[in-house]
């Protein structure tokens, strides 16, 4: 009797939005498992840059005005740190459910940094690959060809 192998995920996000997509194997696209979304930082973020704005004196420094002071980055940093920690624990969740074995990431640059501090050991040591790249928008199709092109295209076995 052969054992059931689970499936290969893959993490592909950003500082908003982390797709959680399964590899069922050659010849397959990638199924969607979960997607976990920022929705508060997007707002958050859309107010900091408002605000730095009101902050600037001269006007607008795209029509040649100064600068005086700006939003926070740190602000932004924090709190694509907490998503990564959200997302990190999301995953640790699965994994102590027993629903993958190994993971592969595609994050944004930055935000794969947050991801790696916030893997536990456990998940860490599951990854099999991660790329720092922003994939996040492409559909199911698109990520299965640019992540498996031999296998998407071999068909099944």
């Amino acid at each position: 009797m052969q054992a059931t192998q689970r499936p290969l995920w893959v993490l592909v996000a950003d500082e908003n939005r982390a797709r959680i997509l399964s590899w069922p194997g050659r010849g397959h696209d990638l199924e969607p498992v979960e997607e976990l979304t920022d929705a508060a930082a997007r707002a958050d973020r859309a107010d900091l840059r408002r605000d730095a704005y009101g902050r600037r004196s001269g006007g607008d420094p795209r029509m040649g005005g100064n600068v005086t002071s700006s939003a926070s980055d740190d602000e932004l940093h924090l709190e694509a740190a907490g998503f990564a920690r959200r997302v990190a624990q999301w995953l640790a969740d699965a994994h102590q459910k027993g629903r993958f074995d190994a993971l592969r990431i595609v994050a944004a640059p930055r935000f794969l940094g947050f991801l790696r501090k916030a893997l536990s050991p456990q998940v860490a040591q599951l990854v099999t690959e991660d790329t720092p790249q922003d994939l996040v928008k492409l559909n199911q199709r698109e990520l299965t060809v640019r992540l498996f092109s031999a296998e998407a295209a071999a068909g099944p076995l």
